[in-house]
């Protein structure tokens, strides 16, 4: 996600970027060394989507100030 948004890792911390999922439950997160999007814990598709054919989860990285 750093390099994505071109941004240094200091800057994730000092932008206040952070990663929002829909629902209840946060499925993703910013991992702190290296910027990386990961997994929150483990995800289980059949729990999550036993009912839908196509298994999606959306997330929202939010980035404080302009870019």
């Amino acid at each position: 996600v750093a390099k994505d948004l071109g941004l240094q890792l200091p800057a994730l911390r000092d932008r206040g970027v952070r990663v929002l999922s829909e629902g209840r439950t946060q499925y993703f997160s910013l991992h702190g060394k290296t910027g990386h999007l990961v997994t929150a814990e483990r995800i289980d598709r059949e729990q999550l989507c036993r009912l839908v054919q196509q298994c999606v989860l959306r997330c929202e990285v939010i980035v404080e100030g302009e870019m």
